[in-house]
């Protein structure tokens, strides 16, 4: 008697939290259709137009960046300025002082140097050399190492300040690509990207062409059609770095007695 009643009660007690799931699953549809109608706000969320907002998003708050940045620069310049006239310096500390700016990057560069410039391949390249096989998309575009290597080249070459496409390096400056872009100190860039050195050009140019990752970058150059040119100038100028110098994420590390 008791094996029947388990029996017939158990179809009812598994019936009722498959009726709990299947509302649970209607509410959470309702749900998201809420929110999809939220985010669009009636349009389709899947078009290129929202793509499109997002980009101009993107090159708004860049723009707002440089804005930013040469609003910083200039109140810095008049900082600078008052600090030097009333500081009660000697001409000692001054000279110090001055090495240690040119140094950080701070202060604007003139000198001997070139220009890199490196820029995707046609987005129709084909092999132009016998026995290379046919790109693949990745092939075809600059990434971030090719960047960071002409950039460390440099640098090995005895460079005395470097510029990528319109900012100053300084020693926190990060090159980092996302996608086809390149982000650089809270600002977007597209290619061609431009690479400025200022020092001597001799020494620059051995630097590069001694460097084992662009020696590979090269070999994309000669097969695909990747873009690398190299200009050499006679009076280059590098503008002072006009972003902020405040370390945010870095803390000293505590030392033991």
């Amino acid at each position: 008697m008791s094996n029947s009643d388990d029996s017939s009660a158990g179809p009812r007690r598994r019936a009722r939290p498959v009726r709990l799931l299947t509302a649970a699953v209607f509410a959470l549809a309702g749900l998201l259709f809420v929110t999809s109608f939220n985010t669009s706000k009636g349009t389709n969320i899947r078009t290129d137009a929202s793509l499109l907002k997002l980009s101009d998003l993107i090159k708004e708050r860049s723009q707002d960046n440089a804005e930013l940045e040469e609003s910083t620069g200039a109140a810095r310049r008049r900082v600078d300025a008052l600090a030097d006239r009333d500081d009660g310096s000697t001409k000692a500390e001054d000279a110090k002082l001055a090495a240690l700016r040119a140094a950080s990057g701070t202060e604007e560069l003139s000198g001997k140097g070139l220009t890199v410039t490196l820029n995707d391949a046609p987005p129709n390249a084909t092999a132009r050399i016998p026995n290379v096989p046919e790109p693949q998309p990745n092939d075809l575009v600059i990434h971030q190492q090719d960047l960071q290597a002409v950039v460390n080249a440099l640098w090995q070459g005895g460079a005395e300040g470097i510029q990528v496409m319109d900012q100053r390096l300084i020693s926190t400056s990060a090159v980092r690509c996302v996608g086809n872009t390149l982000i650089l100190q809270g600002r977007v860039y597209s290619p061609p990207y431009k690479i400025s050195a200022v020092g001597d050009p001799a020494a620059l140019k051995k630097a590069l062409a001694a460097s084992p990752a662009l020696q590979n970058y090269q070999a994309y150059v000669n097969a695909y059609g990747l873009g690398w040119k190299v200009d050499e100038h006679k009076a280059l100028t590098l503008p002072a770095y006009s972003g902020t110098v405040d370390l945010h994420y870095a803390k000293p590390v505590a030392t033991t007695p």
